[in-house]
């Protein structure tokens, strides 16, 4: 009995040092959403990231709280896409001093892949995609004319996990092994995302849609979807009624089933170009700003826009 229960102090103080030891010191700051979930997987048993971006708000328009502001202050690190998505970031990172980095942009992580920006009004379609969505071959770094909406790619999200769990053991080097195991269950996870997703979308591939703006050529590229054009210019801009004309011709001229709204804007726009052409009305969320936070963020948000595609597209 003796033996027993020295046994069980044994395992019990193993634990305890182990549960010691899975505290991360460590700040961490996320800045949207799915960034914050693909943070929260890694870092999981080990302590939680804060995020910034939340209810339902656009990164595009949104400004720092003081709360959020002090959080980036006193943050060892602070995990988000890039300069060209989180520009409310873009003071912070201006004003960090020496010693390590504390920024982490993972849209420049090792193996995440970038398509050029399609400016056109309307794009051209070709077998299932726009003309123009197409990967760089090379390893593209901050380069200014490249879609920043990279995490919308289970693939480039793998690449974001990898890169998070290196500078998260860099950092805290006593859990490094739990960032690793993390990581690994976590692109497994999305690897099987992907299959449930591409099984989802195949039978809509070849149905022709305008989005609000041009958020989502990465999830397009991946799963094979057809998009026709945007609504809006660049991050949000008001079209002029020429654009507006162009978009209701190529609605009729491509057949276009469905034009998508995003939860982050009014649905205004969407409802003048679909008006008096048959075309339903879809509504995405690319930053996944109006579903619960936390690590399984990221898998809703891809689900979520899979059911937004296929639901309309129907």
């Amino acid at each position: 009995m003796q033996r027993v229960f020295r046994s069980m102090t044994a395992v019990l103080a193993a634990f305890l040092a182990f549960a010691g030891t899975a505290r991360a010191d460590l700040s961490v700051v996320a800045s949207i959403p799915p960034v914050h979930s693909l943070v929260a997987k890694v870092m999981a048993g080990a302590g939680s990231p804060h995020l910034l971006l939340r209810n339902g708000q656009s990164p595009h328009d949104y400004a720092l709280r003081p709360s959020d502001a002090r959080a980036v202050e006193n943050a060892d690190l602070v995990f988000l896409v890039s300069h060209n998505i989180e520009n409310f970031l873009a003071a912070s990172q201006e004003l960090e001093g020496g010693g390590a980095k504390r920024f982490v942009e993972l849209g420049e992580a090792e193996g995440v892949t970038h398509l050029p920006v399609r400016e056109a009004v309307v794009w051209k379609l070709d077998r299932g995609h726009a003309k123009g969505a197409h990967s760089h071959d090379e390893h593209a770094h901050g380069h200014d004319g490249d879609d920043p909406h990279v995490w919308l790619s289970p693939r480039n999200a793998m690449a974001f996990i990898a890169a998070i769990a290196t500078v998260l053991a860099e950092r805290d080097p006593a859990n490094g092994a739990l960032y690793r195991a993390n990581a690994i269950s976590a692109r497994q996870g999305l690897e099987a995302l992907s299959k449930t997703i591409a099984a989802r979308l195949d039978p809509v591939k070849d149905r022709p849609f305008l989005v609000f703006h041009d958020a989502y050529q990465y999830f397009e590229a991946e799963f094979g979807l057809m998009a026709a054009g945007a609504i809006s210019l660049g991050t949000g801009a008001p079209p002029g009624a020429g654009r507006l004309t162009e978009l209701r011709e190529q609605v009729s001229a491509s057949g276009i089933r469905c034009i998508f709204r995003e939860v982050q804007f009014s649905s205004r726009l969407a409802e003048i170009v679909a008006e008096g052409t048959g075309a339903r009305l879809g509504l995405l969320d690319p930053v996944g700003s109006s579903l619960d936070f936390g690590p399984d963020n990221y898998d809703a948000l891809m689900l979520g826009l899979a059911e937004g595609f296929r639901s309309c597209l129907e």
